[in-house]
Order: C-alpha cells, then structure tokens, then sequence
C-alpha cells in the first residue's frame, strides 16, 4: 500500500470511541430502563384496589356504571375510571326514642334497633344517597305509624307481633333500594308517670277481682261439701251422734277452762215434738 493510500485512511476513517465512554453510555442506558420498569411498576401498583371478601366494589367508567369486582385485587385505570365499595355485612342501627300516641291517646317514648344488610350493591349506590340515613328515617316514621295504630294494652303484650309488623313495611320500602331488613325489635317502652301509676293500680285491682272469686269459689265448694255431708248425716242412723262425741273429744283435748254440757239429741227432738204438739 503507498503512502497516497494511508493518508486517505488517515482522513476519511472513522475514529475509535475510548472504552471509558462505551461503560458510561451503557450505565446511562440501564438508569433509563430500570426508571422506566420503575415508573410502570408504580403506575401498575395505583391501578389496582383491594376488594374484601365481605365488600363489593361498583366500577364507574368515565362516569358511568360498568360492573361490580368481586373480592381480590381489581385494577381501575386512572382518571378514567373510579372504585365504591360497599360492605355487605349484617348491620345493626338503633332507632331513637319516639314519641308516639297509640290508639288509645296515650303517649309513649319508643325506641328500637333495625338489622338489615344490602343484597344489590348496584341499586344502594346508584339509587340511594345516603342509605344508611334512609332506612333509619323509614324506619322511625313506620314506627310512629304502626303505634298509632294500636291501644296501649296492645303495645305492652304484643311487642313480637308490632314488631314484626314494622320489620314487613319497612322491608317492602327497602327492598327497591337493594337493602334486606332481617328484624326489628322494640327495646324500651317509657310511659309518663301518671300512668305507671293507673298501670299498677289497674293490676291491684284486677288482683284483687281474682282474689275475691277464688275466695267464692271456695266457699261455694265448702257449702255444697257441707251440704252432702249434712244429708248423709241425717239419712245414716247415729252418725250425727258419733260426729258429736267425736268433736266433744276435740275440745277436751284443749288445755282451757271451759265447761261443756252435753245434752242427748233424743231429748232435743223430744222438745220440738211437744212444741210441734
């Protein structure tokens, strides 16, 4: 090869990167890729939602309904779509004191607990801003109905029926809004003073009702037991004479100073014989 050549070479070659520069290049190139996993790893990890095995989740896709996630974890894309879970367990909500006139015009302060659970997710979000609040407020104002449809004596013997009545109106209501009411119990009936007091008068009195024809009854038993012993008394020769030692026994047994004269029956019917004459 002559010189011309070489020189040629010399000019239009292309230089030889150092080593130093190829290593940095490579880290730069790493850094990048290991940033961008990174990035998409986090982005990934924003995406999804946990799901509890006693929740369900309501998907909205820009803005509107899309489905229902079971338990697990669910991605939901960012800014374009949006998660609300619901708890599908039993709850339990105490209803507050109501005052409330039964049918009879007396007034009494009521309260009561409520145990529902929602059976359709979809219905309690979408239909129903607030259900909890909702079904409380049904609750209270079907309550104060249903007292005003009974007396008194009613509410105070009946509890179980009155409140299975509220639980049947208030469950037909709710079921629409995809809630299931499972019971509702009456808890505390608070009665004005005065009539605590006519109640336990009223009881007295009906007590003493009881007492007094027991007590009847057992001196109509005691007339009619007497009466069949004094008829087979008389129709039984001497028995009425045995039945009169047999109570002179009695008495002398008794340690006191009476005296007692016995008189023969036969002399006594003697008597009224020469009165009857």
């Amino acid at each position: 090869m002559d010189n011309r050549t070489k020189k040629r070479g010399k000019c239009y070659g292309l230089a030889k990167k150092p080593r130093s520069a190829k290593i940095g290049e490579i880290h730069y190139l790493s850094l990048m890729y290991l940033s961008i996993l990174i990035f998409l790893g986090i982005l990934f990890l924003a995406t999804l939602r946990q799901v509890n095995q006693y929740e369900r989740g309501i998907r909205f896709t820009m803005g509107r309904y899309s489905s229902i996630a079971a338990p697990g974890w669910r991605v939901v894309v960012p800014v374009f779509q949006f998660m609300k879970k619901v708890d599908l367990r039993l709850k339990a909500v105490d209803v507050p004191a109501q005052e409330a006139i039964t049918k009879d015009n007396v007034s009494a302060k009521i309260n009561a607990v409520i145990y529902y659970k929602i059976v359709d997710p979809a219905k309690a979000i979408i239909d129903v801003e607030n259900i909890s609040y909702a079904v409380l407020q049904l609750a209270q104002t079907t309550m104060r109905n249903i007292i005003g449809e009974v007396t008194l004596d009613e509410l105070l013997s009946q509890r179980a029926i009155i409140s299975e009545k509220i639980e049947k109106q208030v469950d037909e209501v709710t079921l629409a809004w995809g809630v299931e009411v499972t019971s509702v119990e009456l808890k505390d009936i608070n009665l004005p003073p005065d009539m605590v007091r006519t109640i336990g008068k009223q009881a007295e009195a009906e007590r003493e009702r009881r007492a007094v024809i027991i007590n009847a009854e057992g001196e109509l038993a005691a007339a009619e037991n007497l009466s069949k012993a004094a008829r087979l008394l008389g129709e039984t020769p001497g028995a009425l004479h045995l039945r009169t030692l047999n109570a002179i026994n009695d008495i002398s047994s008794d340690q006191s100073n009476t005296v007692i004269f016995t008189v023969p029956l036969e002399i006594l019917q003697a008597i009224s014989g020469f009165k009857k004459q």
